[in-house]
């Protein structure tokens, strides 16, 4: 929507196209990257669950909204508990596939995030704390 204003507004056609395809290939280039976890996360006093790419940094996970959401947040995590979903969590978040898994990250600050990811990413989810985790709860 905004190109199509920038392009009203005289700025040329080859100019829009040239930023619509940096953020494309940056991206592109952030989903491609090793250690990448394509999740959903629910931040602290939200309802909705915001689709992103997520990252762990030793003890921090990094996420990033998609596709070019300008929403990235650096948590840093004492605690990982891994959960079955409940009935209301399962209808929103059904795009997962069956079995999907979610952890309840409890942060330095003492919020928590809830992150879900689909089971093949399960035991990435988990991160750092994997050794000392034995299953779900």
């Amino acid at each position: 929507m905004i190109w199509a204003l920038l392009a009203l507004l005289g700025v040329p056609l080859w100019l829009c196209a040239a930023g619509i395809l940096v953020v494309v290939l940056n991206n592109r280039r952030l989903r491609k990257r090793h250690g990448d976890i394509p999740v959903r996360v629910r931040r602290p006093g939200k309802q909705r669950w915001t689709r992103g790419h997520a990252l762990w940094v030793s003890d921090v996970i990094a996420w990033r909204g998609s596709p070019a959401a300008w929403r990235e947040d650096l948590e840093q995590v004492i605690d990982v508990r891994l959960r079955t979903p409940d009935p209301e969590e399962q209808k929103r978040l059904h795009r997962l596939g069956e079995g999907f898994t979610i952890a309840t990250l409890a942060t330095a600050n003492g919020d928590t995030v809830a992150v879900a990811t689909s089971p093949e990413q399960s035991s990435a989810l988990l991160g750092p704390f994997e050794a000392r985790t034995t299953g779900c709860q």
